[in-house]
């Protein structure tokens, strides 16, 4: 993409698009393959590839190619001139629990082994570069669930870059990755709950190769970004591929964020808790820095996407608001070589360019949020590295964003780098990430806050999950990234996989933690919150028990897409609320309800099912 050298004029350009569309015609992509496969078990037993492909010597990901080098600052004035001002330098006092779960994970046939995975009510299922593997939740192996390579699922394509989603809101799960022949985005989408059984697998042709594919999901589609030359955001029809459809669509539009003309990925938001309701445009961000040239200011850029399917599918995309933050530094070295290690002289790469994965988003009652990390320069004399860290919010009211909150977490003088940054339902914050320097091998750690801590502070002292025990010397890739999901049973708890380096070569491990019950981010009674929603003739009955408190409680219905159905405000009697909802002229299925206080972080979601 073309280097912007912003003049004053420009600058008046840039303020003046705010509030203009893209009306560009959307691009549509039908699905150009589509299977349903038999059960994974039966997929594998005669595939001569299998074996062929576990057995194959790891090499380096031929993706690099695709990606522009980093040129260095243009500007040598940019801010800030030496240290991080808003650096988090005490570490957090705070105690984690001990883990829930932990187990090693793949390590896949390349170098990055780009993990990621997501938990589901009773599995987990990890991807890597190029296998993946169906587990229970305390890590045990599953009958039929691998590990098996992606091109025994995916149309043979071992090339990688996989993202896992659980999409809770369907019960489905989705596999993800490229192919490099012929530009492919490939999907499989389980057929039923069961992540072992037949999926539907699409294939679709991107105009330009879709490297560092980043997907979420919303209630209009599965939403994907990448690092290409002429930046577009892709979305392909959710409803009708969880129908198994084979003439799926997909769309995608072009649009034009601030970049240094290097390698370069925005982030599209990914719905977590409730869906947000049908209509909701999806927001895309990316971040921009001063030090790419005179002009640039360190900021976020979110943009608005909105979808229209039908006979002829529309979609426009808008600049949604620009967020000038903190001064940052997210220069790197022009050949990746950021992250020292001990006893050697190869350093590994520092991802530099992105928001790492994933831009989690969340409806609260009154505001709705979106955590954001990405890599920065700590202090250049030293060299030092870490993650700075945003919580935004966005007004229900008047749809305006601001920052809520941001820090870059470098409490010691570790690099900490491919950080994963999520929010519980209790508004509680996880940060994840790998942590290296000349005397600490690649290793995996999290820190985190709760929603009543002070702001801009990563409260919990940092946990060590895998001691790294050599450096990695072949070459410098690392990551590409990391992936933090929340549990849908229990959405206090938080799942990541991520890499570290044992006897020299990748490992993946997958764990999971939650914040401690007795000093959760709101504080609620010594007694367990109850919230039971049930279906008894012609209506839902809801029953809560144990509130926090007796404020005024809002009480929303919605479909299993996020559309509102109805709502109501209530004043708990003793913490308690029992009141309900017709069911006249709902249609069969699976609804949701939310509770919550307006403009705290208070929200709890449940199912209920009409039959």
């Amino acid at each position: 993409m073309r280097k912007f050298y912003l003049t004053l004029i420009a600058l008046f350009f840039i303020v003046s698009i705010k509030a203009q569309i893209n009306n560009d015609k959307a691009e549509i992509i039908v699905c150009s393959e589509f299977h349903i496969t038999k059960r994974l078990s039966e997929i594998a037993e005669n595939l001569p590839e299998y074996q062929k492909v576990f057995n194959q010597p790891r090499k380096e990901s031929e993706d690099k190619k695709n990606r522009k080098a980093y040129m260095g600052k243009s500007n040598v004035n940019s801010l800030p001139l030496k240290e991080d001002p808003i650096a988090q330098k005490t570490m957090g006092s705070r105690q984690s629990q001990t883990l829930l779960a932990s187990w090693e994970g793949l390590s896949g046939l390349s170098y990055p082994p780009d993990p990621s995975g997501a938990a589901g009510p009773n599995h987990y299922v990890q991807a890597v570069n190029s296998s993946y593997q169906i587990f229970s939740k305390t890590g045990g192996s599953v009958i039929g669930g691998g590990p098996f390579t992606l091109g025994s699922l995916l149309f043979g394509s071992n090339d990688g870059d996989p993202i896992v989603l659980y999409d809770k809101y369907a019960d489905r799960w989705v596999i993800t990755e490229f192919k490099t022949v012929g530009r492919k985005v490939l999907f499989a989408i389980s057929k039923t709950s069961d992540p072992t059984g037949q999926y539907y697998t699409y294939s679709y042709t991107s105009p330009q190769f879709p490297d560092y594919q980043k997907f979420s999901i919303w209630a209009d589609g599965y939403y994907m970004t990448s690092n290409q030359s002429n930046q577009k955001v892709f979305v392909f029809e959710r409803d009708s591929m969880l129908a198994g459809v084979p003439t799926s669509r997909a769309l995608n539009k072009t649009f034009s964020p601030p970049t240094d003309n290097a390698f370069f990925c925005p982030l599209p938001a990914d719905a977590d808790g409730q869906l947000p309701p049908a209509g909701t445009p999806c927001y895309i961000f990316s971040y921009e820095d001063d030090g790419w040239g005179s002009g640039y200011v360190d900021r976020i850029n979110i943009y608005k996407m909105s979808v229209v399917w039908g006979t002829t599918p529309t979609a426009t995309i808008a600049v949604e608001a620009q967020l000038p933050t903190q001064p940052f530094d997210a220069s790197y070295n022009q050949n990746w070589d950021d992250i020292s290690q001990p006893v050697t002289t190869t350093k590994l790469d520092g991802i530099g360019g992105v928001f790492t994965y994933r831009a989690q988003y969340r409806r609260w009652t009154g505001y709705n949020s979106v955590v954001l990390n990405n890599p920065v320069m700590v202090n250049t004399t030293t060299g030092q590295r870490s993650i700075r860290w945003y919580e935004l919010r966005q007004n229900s009211t008047t749809n305006q964003w601001s920052i809520y909150q941001q820090s870059t977490y470098a409490p010691d003088d570790l690099n900490r780098w491919v950080g994963s940054i999520a929010m519980d339902d209790n508004g509680s914050i996880s940060l994840a990430y790998s942590v290296s320097n000349s005397n600490v091998y690649p290793g995996l750690r999290y820190t985190g806050r709760l929603a009543t801590d002070s702001l801009n502070t990563m409260t919990f002292a940092e946990q060590i999950v895998a001691v790294g025990n050599s450096a990695q010397t072949s070459n410098n890739r690392y990551g590409d990234y990391s992936h933090t999901a929340l549990d849908p049973v229990d959405g206090t708890i938080f799942w990541h996989t991520g890499e570290y380096i044992l006897n020299g070569e990748p490992a993946t491990k997958i764990y999971s933690f939650k914040f401690p019950a007795s000093t959760v981010g709101i504080k609620e009674s010594s007694n367990s919150l109850s919230f039971i929603a049930s279906n008894h003739g012609d209506e839902i009955r809801i029953n809560i028990m144990n509130l926090p408190n007796n404020k005024e409680l809002v009480i929303d219905l919605f479909d299993i897409n996020g559309r509102f159905v109805n709502g109501k405000k209530i004043n708990p009697t003793e913490n308690t609320v029992e009141t309900s909802f017709s069911n006249q002229g709902l249609a069969k299925g699976t609804y949701l309800v939310r509770i919550g206080n307006n403009n705290t972080n208070f929200q709890k979601v449940t199912k209920v099912i009409i039959p």
